[in-house]
């Protein structure tokens, strides 16, 4: 093979990538000042970048690393919460609003990407569909905890109870922050359209220069045939630990711009329906592929908005469309993660008769 071609090639890709990011940007502020933008679509915009971000890491698990992941709504969930937390707290602090929702990126990250160190040491030693219950499970530990969860700020600091509201005793100065089932209040809107296209690229700089490393060859010679790769001295538990926990840091960011864009938020917002439909974003714009991803997350974002028109039957549309670009891709890969999907949910795992279980994708 032609290295240079092959670099060239790669950057040409990548740069086209970047392009259409760019310019579908620049497209919708043209759209907003020229006041051709609805208010419900202005709304989706920052919802959109964040369910775009996730996309690209889930793409980045179940495409690039080839391992199914359906708990990814719980990374999401971290990211936001922990993000509104330390927005609220730097409220006094930090009078720059675009330095608190740096400092709430940057902190959702890193406590989702712990978290995915946390769960993928034990899990990542599963294969197959026992991969898949372990992180179905772990995002339903995580919203129901965070269900039982009140967390407050007072003179003393942070204040965190898993009972009720009394038990942080703050006090007349103090601010509740999350308050159980209901969620986190009195958020400041801080997300905006512009931080959101800035988190996409830096998620993209991300995973594609990962892709194209050493590690990232790594990591699909892991995916591709997992004993021939560690039969040449590849370490499996790191290449596979290292795209988990970078998928998971980028969907901690994303949850927390999510969160930042609303006054209220509750676990329940991030539940398995949410790991579902990105996983839809990732599969009909095609696993491992960056590029489709993305457009998928924004159209199937964007269409029931569009269809709104026709309110009794919007959502039937927007299934029958589903539908049709399933059956229209005709991929054998697709059905056969479609059926994993479905095992896993209904029936639990199955182990195979040669006791593999490891996704190719």
């Amino acid at each position: 093979m032609n290295l240079k071609k092959f670099g060239t090639k790669t950057t040409r890709s990548h740069a086209i990538t970047y392009g259409l990011v760019v310019l579908a940007f620049i497209f919708v502020q043209i759209l907003d000042g020229t006041g051709t933008l609805t208010s419900s679509l202005r709304g989706q915009l920052v919802p959109i970048c964040a369910y775009v971000v996730m996309a690209i890491s889930l793409n980045l698990t179940v495409g690039i690393l080839g391992e199914l992941s359906l708990g990814h709504a719980g990374f999401m969930s971290l990211g936001a919460f922990s993000g509104v937390i330390i927005s609220i707290a730097l409220q006094e602090r930090v009078a720059s609003e675009p330095l608190r929702l740096l400092a709430a990126l940057l902190i959702g990250a890193v406590i989702a990407g712990i978290f995915g160190f946390v769960v993928g040491v034990p899990a990542l030693r599963l294969r197959g569909d026992y991969l898949a219950i372990v992180t179905l499970a772990f995002g339903e530990i995580i919203k129901n905890v965070i269900n039982t969860l009140h967390v407050g700020i007072g003179p003393n600091g942070l204040r965190v109870s898993m009972t009720d509201q009394a038990a942080l005793n703050l006090g007349e100065e103090g601010t509740v922050i999350i308050q159980g089932p209901m969620g986190a209040v009195g958020i400041s809107k801080l997300a905006t359209f512009t931080a959101g296209f800035i988190l996409i690229l830096v998620t993209l700089f991300i995973v594609l220069n990962l892709i194209y490393s050493r590690s990232g060859r790594a990591i699909m010679a892991v995916r591709d045939n997992r004993i021939a790769a560690e039969s040449v001295g590849i370490s499996i538990t790191r290449y596979k630990l290292t795209a988990f926990i970078i998928s998971a840091a980028l969907a901690g960011a994303a949850g927390a711009l999510y969160a930042l864009n609303y006054s209220t938020v509750v676990a329940r917002k991030f539940d398995f329906n949410t790991s579902i439909l990105v996983l839809v974003f990732v599969v009909l714009g095609g696993i491992g592929n960056i590029r489709g991803s993305i457009i998928a997350a924004i159209v199937l974002t964007i269409l029931p908005e569009l269809l709104r028109a026709f309110n009794d039957y919007r959502m039937l549309i927007y299934a029958v469309i589903l539908i049709l670009v399933m059956l229209t891709s005709n991929n054998d890969q697709l059905r056969h993660l479609l059926g994993r999907i479905t095992g896993v949910v209904r029936h639990g795992s199955k182990k195979r008769p040669n006791g593999e279980g490891a996704t190719h994708v």
